[in-house]
């Protein structure tokens, strides 16, 4: 899986970016066919900044989830907090989809 880290408007320092990249990384407990993770920082109002993460899977279109807050960790945790619950929805769909049981007898 890749994970790449970048911002808009400003720099991140390297630890910064190492921390987001460790955090982000844990969403594929949640579902293991993740093929990319992309994490962009919109630093443009140094208040408010806002964090967006785009997951890529297998046989599934990207996930999203945006989050501002007046910290950039906050931002970075409510927005990792977004994708876990949007990755376990998918898998419960997923895995519910393929154990259907027929009600119909032939």
């Amino acid at each position: 899986m890749q994970t790449r880290v970048s911002s808009r408007h400003g720099q991140l320092s390297p630890a910064s970016q190492s921390k987001i990249e460790a955090k982000v990384s844990r969403l594929t407990r949640y579902f293991d066919r993740l093929t990319a993770l992309n994490v962009t920082i919109d630093l443009q109002n140094s208040s408010l900044p806002v964090v967006e993460i785009v997951a890529s899977s297998e046989h599934f279109h990207e996930l999203v989830s945006h989050e501002t807050s007046p910290q950039l960790w906050r931002s970075v945790d409510g927005a990792v907090q977004k994708m876990e619950q949007q990755l376990r929805k998918h898998k419960e769909k997923v895995r519910d989809h393929k154990h259907v049981q027929s009600s119909r007898r032939s």
